[in-house]
């Protein structure tokens, strides 16, 4: 391979980077934002963003529902920035201890990433989902006997107090 040249995307990076550019992101206008939990499948897509040389900046909500949740947060910290990207902790102080505890902290994550987008300048905050993600989503919303437009996929793409979110 001649001095200077790229090697060629591995298939998952170029897969990646079809569906993000399927979504309406374009690489070349703002960065895009990246909300990085730490997990497998967030991990993955950092990475991705990686290996594409896109311009992202990462960001991770800190629940704080969990022992822990602060150390993995900065572990994700420590990864992007060796990667050469910005990353923030978003730490999220809401819960009074009531209530549907998943639909407040996915409430309060999108709201936490949203205003960390507009203060940021991305274009939009890409989300990672697995297969088993889907599938567990599924399953949960069947459990709960929900109708058609409940048992339907995650959207690939929705728009959340003014901020573009992306399921590539």
């Amino acid at each position: 391979m001649p001095i200077g040249a790229r090697a060629p995307h591995s298939d998952a990076a170029a897969e990646f980077l079809t569906q993000l550019l399927r979504l309406g992101f374009d690489p070349a206008a703002q960065p895009l934002g990246l909300a990085v939990s730490g997990g497998g499948d967030s991990m993955a897509m950092l990475h991705l963003a990686h290996e594409l040389g896109l311009r992202v900046k990462v960001a991770t909500v800190d629940h704080r529902l969990r022992e822990g949740s602060l150390a993995e947060a900065q572990m994700v910290a420590t990864v992007a920035r060796a990667l050469q990207f910005s990353h923030d902790i978003l730490p999220w102080q809401g819960w009074d201890g009531r209530g549907n505890i998943q639909d407040k902290a996915r409430r309060a994550r999108r709201g936490l990433l949203a205003q960390w987008a507009q203060q940021s300048g991305v274009a939009a905050v890409a989300l990672a989902h697995s297969q088993d993600d889907l599938a567990e989503g599924f399953l949960m919303r069947l459990a709960r006997s929900a109708g058609v437009d409940g048992l339907a996929a995650m959207a690939p793409r929705f728009v959340a107090q003014g901020t573009v979110f992306l399921r590539p």
